[in-house]
């Protein structure tokens, strides 16, 4: 059977068989693979995202929260659609609820750990900050909605992803307006440094050559992962909730860890930010718009409330940290909330549909 391209990338189904005839330690050599395209890619991508805001007086978590944030969710975008489309609406509420509570969770927890000193941007986090927490809020408002006044089961519909997808434009144009309106108060506090410049040319191809290569070691990898984990007989509940799971984070985890390493943490926030806006209102939106996706029972007592427990205490963390910069016990607070989340699915046996 021929598949298309967009079904290699996007169908979990179609990825998961290709890998299935391969050796074991052909897997082995496609994972080391595809952990050096992740790197290499994450490399790429921040030196380009570095270079065009010194090019352009674009601030860093500017250049995070929109061009960044928007390549690094295209992969949750793409599985969310084709699985709505394909009979598995589910897949599209798990994957953009279960990302942005990794997102948040997992890899800003790691990264206020790890960093030095991650900047609290107030300009930005507290506009992009709010839409951020008001969008997942207005998400749970809706669902708690459709749950009490809807006489059948709880159903996501086309006018709401249609709704979010209009918030996202408005949203994309606003934190346009805002990076323009006020540079110099978002640049404030940005590392800068002498390092020679490159051209904006090659500038574009860095970043977007590196997101492509994260974009496809990120694909590659989980399928192959998980098939090493079934051989050695790990229950498949347990792949889900773990490999699958933090596999479509991984995008925005080689990020950060780059941008560490670089000494960038400023892009790290605004890819966060902006990842968890569009899980929402992207990734869901669309998925809602291409076919209404049913909301199970599950994710009103387990997947939402830990989604709003991570998103409202950052935005805690951005108005009690009046110095402009988050603490390590902050990161350390969001990655037990996130390591809880995911132990207490075992404990519980709660999935997200898969």
């Amino acid at each position: 059977m021929q598949h298309s391209l967009w079904q290699w990338f996007a169908d979990e189904a179609v990825l998961a068989q290709a890998v299935k005839g391969l050796s074991t330690p052909l897997l082995l050599v496609a994972i080391v693979v595809c952990i050096l395209l992740l790197s290499k890619g994450a490399d790429w991508m921040i030196d380009g995202v570095v270079n065009l805001a010194k090019r352009t007086g674009i601030p860093k978590i500017v250049i995070g929260a929109t061009i960044i944030s928007l390549g690094t969710t295209m992969p949750e975008a793409f599985v969310s659609v084709m699985a709505a489309i394909m009979g598995n609406p589910g897949l599209a509420l798990g994957n953009g609820v279960g990302s942005i509570i990794a997102d948040t969770g997992l890899i800003f927890g790691l990264t206020c750990v790890l960093a030095a000193s991650v900047p609290a941007n107030k300009f930005i986090l507290n506009r992009t900050g709010w839409v951020q927490v008001g969008s997942a809020t207005l998400l749970v408002a809706i669902a708690l909605s459709i749950l009490f006044f809807s006489s059948g089961p709880p159903v996501l519909g086309r006018s709401f992803g249609i709704f979010f997808l209009i918030l996202l434009a408005i949203y994309m144009y606003a934190t346009y307006f805002w990076s323009k309106s006020s540079m110099a108060q978002m640049a404030a506090g940005e590392n800068d440094d002498d390092e020679e410049l490159i051209g904006m040319f090659q500038c574009w191809m860095m970043m977007l050559g590196g997101l492509f290569l994260v974009v496809l070691g990120a694909r590659i990898l989980v399928p192959c992962a998980s098939e090493i984990a079934m051989r050695f007989h790990v229950p498949e509940d347990v792949i889900a909730a773990t490999m699958v799971a933090f596999g479509t984070s991984l995008p925005e985890l080689m990020t950060a860890i780059s941008a560490i390493k670089k000494g960038h943490p400023e892009i790290t926030v605004g890819n966060i930010v902006g990842a968890d806006v569009l899980n929402c209102l992207f990734v869901i939106g669309a998925a809602a718009t291409a076919k209404p996706l049913a909301i199970p029972e599950n994710f009103f007592f387990f997947h939402f409330p830990a989604m709003l427990i991570i998103l409202w205490s950052f935005r805690v963390f951005i108005s009690m940290n009046k110095d402009g910069v988050f603490k390590r016990w902050q990161g350390v607070y969001l990655l037990g909330v996130y390591i809880s989340y995911v132990v207490l699915q075992y404990a519980l046996n709660v999935k997200i549909p898969a």
